[in-house]
């Protein structure tokens, strides 16, 4: 399957990418035989295969929710370089 290659360039405008005409011809080139192995899939008899989502068998497992004990704030502040009023003081991050 064929892509062309306003399409390449369409998709890194969207990302906000800048790509020059050496990247877009590999892009278009590497989209391209990508599509084309998945054309060669869809071609494939898969009429007595179950459809999946894993290939091998994964199961959720439950438990109940237990109400548990937890940390006190005085416990969790007791390391921390600074507090106040009950709370973390951190560094300023954002000028």
């Amino acid at each position: 399957m064929r892509i062309a290659k306003e399409e390449i360039v369409h998709v890194g405008e969207l990302a906000r990418l800048h790509l020059d005409d050496a990247a877009v011809d590999l892009y278009t080139k590497q989209l391209g035989d990508v599509l084309t192995y998945m054309e060669t899939l869809n071609h494939l008899d898969t009429a007595g295969i179950t459809p999946t989502s894993q290939a091998i068998s994964v199961n959720n497992v439950f438990r109940d929710d237990v109400v548990r004990e937890s940390v006190s704030a005085e416990s969790a502040l007791t390391n921390a370089p600074e507090s106040s009023d009950g709370s973390f003081i951190v560094p300023k991050v954002i000028k």
